[in-house]
């Protein structure tokens, strides 16, 4: 009968002190679980909204630079002039690449082929970056002058170098003056050099 009240005694217990610390237990290992699965979801939503705020800054940026290309006040003879450096940089640009990847030149006919392709294809990647450098140009530089050339190339003409030697413009001081976007402006100033440079080592 002791035996009995003892058994009775532990089972008590057992029933009344063990399983409220298990259902504590297995409480706190539930909190954890949904913590950890709100926690992911909070990365992942600072994630997009980082992603989102990056993508806007882009945006806001390209369309400064449209604004600063609308509101440009380069006379017309500067702007043909401008136009013809961009035409000649972006074409040095494909010149320098195919330089590089001889075997790649039927499939790459424009540096808008280049520019599409070299993301999948790490020896254009390659030269793409090494022509770049060559010409002291930025990736952002390229995004600029291809903006440049589509805003003006339904009306801009294309000077060669011979009829650039015949217009007296200072086309750094031009670009300074008439340019009010930074980026578009380093670009174009950039591209001028290239192309100048390139020339007189010739």
């Amino acid at each position: 009968q002791g035996r009995e009240h003892n058994m009775l005694i532990a089972k008590y217990l057992k029933e009344n002190l063990c399983f409220p610390f298990l259902r504590v237990e297995n409480k706190l290992q539930t909190l954890e679980t949904q913590f950890k699965d709100l926690k992911s979801s909070l990365d992942k939503l600072a994630w997009k909204f980082e992603r989102q705020g990056e993508i806007l800054e882009n945006q806001m940026s390209q369309d400064a630079m449209w604004t600063s290309m609308i509101e440009n006040r380069l006379t017309s003879v500067e702007t043909n002039l401008l136009f013809s450096y961009t035409c000649e940089t972006l074409a040095a640009l494909r010149c320098l690449v195919i330089a590089e990847v001889p075997d790649l030149a039927e499939g790459l006919p424009t540096t808008a082929t280049i520019l599409r392709r070299k993301a999948r294809h790490p020896r254009i990647q390659g030269a793409w970056e090494a022509a770049l450098q060559g010409l002291g140009l930025r990736e952002g530089d390229v995004r600029a002058l291809c903006a440049f050339f589509t805003a003006h190339g339904h009306e801009a003409q294309y000077y060669a170098a011979a009829r650039r030697r015949l217009c007296p413009a200072d086309m750094a001081a031009a670009v300074r003056r008439a340019v009010k976007d930074e980026r578009l402006r380093g670009s174009l100033l950039r591209a001028v050099e290239a192309v100048e440079e390139s020339r007189a080592r010739r």
